[in-house]
């Protein structure tokens, strides 16, 4: 099976490497585009640059805490997570600021829509693939090194240790839930951070620039305007990668997690090849789904592409889903046939040989489903998003209200998909089915994020073209591509939240059967529902999200604030600036957003690493499993609300500015309304959406490691005695 995984791996990362060097051998334009594209790629370093300092300290004392309360290789694991996820990052921001300037010289060269969609998809495709890549490489050193050395593949082998504390765990589970928090740490900090970043900026560029000077979006004029487009790299991009990474390990990490725990609580019902084949079989599924998005990736790039660019976009996803359902049925029935048919029924397996795989198929149906509805109610093409452009003519407030009703009905439907697909799911396979579910939502993560990568540089290539003066027509090409990228964001936040759900379900179940005293001699559930420390914990975990999200959208106020500022101070002290005499200071602005960003970004991303710990070492395991309990419930619930709301406000505007409405085309009433929407939307679909399904994830993950020690000691536990 490792073979699977290195193909993977290999034919991922060489894919990338190739089209990473086709995109860069391409022409960057005139000397402006260049000089501006070198102004963003400089800002962009230089905040993750910065960032790096803060991050390598929260590692290092994690990495520490890890090694001396749990084990040195669940330490080394989680530094392997991190750097993977840092690795994914810096590919991402670094192909990403490449990319946006070709991407507007080929628009201004070939005036071509497909063409153009076909460079912006191409470097987005190096993010894509190096996400999955670098994901399954890591997990594959993860596995040679420390599950062969300590021969935890094999079931016989699967044994307990205890540390110098005196507590119990089972390594080869708590190495890769190690690895998971790696991933998850860094995806945490470079989702708030950069997610800090480029909302200050865009808020601060739109709140001057647009509706008081009355300029254009991303009109060189605006001091801002650099730093809003290094914000979509630093953000949209870096955030992506690392976040989208994290949601697809810690997916995987929850079918072993649970597979290993299960094992020790009913061993009688496993055989010792079965048990194997269920560790390993989510990560040879995720395997297979890569190589099937190296299919997918590589039919878009090579074909001839149409002036329907979500069409296009959508024909890769479908090839990628495809295949990776087809593949995987041949791989389970060959993986699994050969299993008696009592131990599959023991394990859960309701439907048989093909239950883990119909599992997954409802993952990739429900993930798909969950897009289609964020597009329903985020995409201007359909009646929610016009609707709300519409009332935007009758001022601000309507436009806000309007936002937030679109917004909160629009989670329902979401949620219901996700309900039903674990009910479905817990009956063909039992938990592990849920996991499997989890994994087949995000199995062609590659493609997604491929995607997902494309639209924040459309949106980079289209503010070249306008600092640039580029003609109309080549503006109106990324302006397409841009609308389009706008929408794929959205289903690409509805996955992650789809698949964060359903991850931190089977976690909280492998949370419940983890052990309280000695894993060897007896097993308790750590989660009483009717005990007064779970309900407390329920009330508390509810909070948490809005505690958090509140947190995040203060962080991005203040530096926006301090943004609007440095821009009205610039315009009072430079009329020139206005008129095109003087150049504005760009460096200042990149200077006050990376500052905001760095110094806001802290309180809320250790929130998600301390709350369980402290809850845990305070009140014990059954507070922490209502926590987790209640965090999830509200999480999900938040991170759809503000996702969707976000990305109708911002699809509004675009509508506006399409001339769609007669008379309320740009610096209309109507077009300033949906500018305030969209501002006020912004921070919630980049900074607190995307946020809170990995504050579901890392308070899972790091639950599932705690459990071990606050299980036992604890100041209420020790109060009680």
């Amino acid at each position: 099976m490792f073979g699977i995984i290195i193909v993977a791996v290999l034919l991922a990362l060489s894919f990338a490497m190739f089209n990473y060097f086709q995109v860069k051998k391409q022409d960057e334009g005139t000397e402006q585009m260049k000089e501006i594209a070198s102004a963003i790629q400089i800002g962009a370093k230089a905040f993750l640059r910065e960032e790096l300092k803060v991050v390598v300290y929260a590692v290092l004392a994690v990495y520490a805490v890890l090694t001396v309360l749990v084990q040195w290789y669940v330490g080394i694991a989680f530094v392997i997570g991190a750097s993977m996820s840092l690795l994914a990052a810096f590919v991402g921001m670094k192909i990403a600021t490449i990319t946006n300037v070709r991407v507007a010289n080929k628009a201004r060269t070939s005036k071509k829509l497909g063409t153009t969609l076909k460079t912006a998809f191409q470097g987005g495709s190096v993010m894509g693939l190096c996400v999955a890549g670098f994901a399954l490489l890591g997990l594959f050193i993860v596995l040679l090194v420390f599950g062969r050395a300590m021969g935890q593949l094999n079931a016989e082998n699967i044994t307990v240790y205890t540390n110098w504390l005196g507590i119990n765990f089972i390594p080869f589970a708590m190495t890769v839930s190690g690895y998971a928090l790696g991933c998850s740490i860094i995806a945490m900090f470079f989702r708030v951070g950069g997610g800090i970043y480029t909302k200050a900026a865009d808020m601060g560029a739109d709140l001057v620039g647009k509706t008081e000077a009355h300029i254009p979006e991303d009109d060189p004029r605006n001091p801002a305007t650099i730093a809003d487009n290094v914000g979509d790299n630093v953000g949209d991009v870096a955030g992506l990668g690392s976040d989208l990474l994290e949601s697809f390990v810690g997916a995987i990490i929850a079918g072993i997690a649970f597979t290993c725990y299960a094992f020790f609580l009913e061993a009688d019902k496993f055989t010792g090849e079965l048990i194997q084949k269920l560790i390993m079989y989510p990560i040879v599924f995720a395997a297979i789904g890569l190589i099937s998005c190296v299919c997918g990736i590589l039919y878009l790039i090579v074909k001839k592409v149409s002036d329907k660019p979500h069409h296009e976009l959508n024909i890769t996803t479908w090839v990628s889903a495809g295949l990776t359902i087809v593949l995987n049925a041949v791989f389970t029935y060959l993986y699994f046939s050969g299993q008696p048919s009592d131990a599959l029924l023991n394990a859960g397996f309701k439907i048989g040989v093909f239950s883990p795989w119909l599992a997954s198929i409802l993952g990739i149906v429900s993930g798909i489903a969950i897009g289609v509805v964020a597009e329903w109610y985020t995409s201007y093409d359909y009646y929610h998003t016009q609707r709300l452009a519409r009332a935007s003519g009758k001022g601000p407030a309507i436009t806000i209200t309007s936002g937030m009703a679109l917004g909160k009905k629009s989670t329902f439907i979401p949620v219901l998909i996700l309900a039903v697909t674990t009910i479905l799911s817990y009956y063909i396979a039992g938990i592990y089915g849920v996991t499997m579910a989890a994994i087949g939502m995000l199995s062609f993560v590659a493609a997604t994020v491929s995607v997902d990568t494309y639209g924040p540089i459309a949106d980079n290539a289209g503010g070249i073209s306008e600092m640039c003066g580029l003609a109309p027509e080549v503006r109106k090409i990324t302006d397409k591509l841009d609308s389009v990228g706008n929408t794929t964001a959205a289903i690409g936040k509805g996955f992650a939240i789809g698949s964060a759900a359903l991850a931190a379900l089977s976690l909280l179940v492998s949370y419940i059967h983890s052990q309280v005293s000695n894993i060897a001699e007896h097993v308790d559930l750590v989660v009483n529902v009717i005990d007064p420390l779970t309900l407390a914990g329920v009330l508390v975990g509810g909070a948490l999200p809005f505690l958090f999200s509140g947190i995040l959208i203060e962080a991005v106020s203040k530096a926006a604030t301090n943004m609007v500022q440095e821009v009205r101070r610039q315009f009072r002290k430079n009329p020139g600036i206005l008129t095109g005499e003087v150049k504005p200071d760009y460096e200042q602005c990149i200077r006050i957003s990376s500052k905001g960003a760095l110094k806001e970004m802290k309180i809320p991303s250790m929130i998600a690493i301390v709350a369980p710990l402290a809850g845990g070492f305070i009140f014990g395991a059954n507070f922490v499993g209502g926590l987790l309990i209640g965090t999830t419930l509200s999480g999900i619930m938040l991170a759809l609300y503000t996702a969707n709301a976000g990305g109708a406000w911002d699809n509004a505007k675009k509508y506006v500015e399409s001339g769609e409405i007669k008379g309320q085309e740009k610096g209309s009433p109507t077009h300033d309304a949906t500018i305030i929407g969209d501002t006020v939307g912004d921070p919630l679909k980049d900074t607190v959406g995307p946020s809170l399904d990995i504050l579901i994830k890392i308070m899972s993950v790091i639950s599932l490691i705690g459990v071990s020690i606050f299980g036992q000691y604890n100041l209420f536990s020790l109060f009680m005695k």
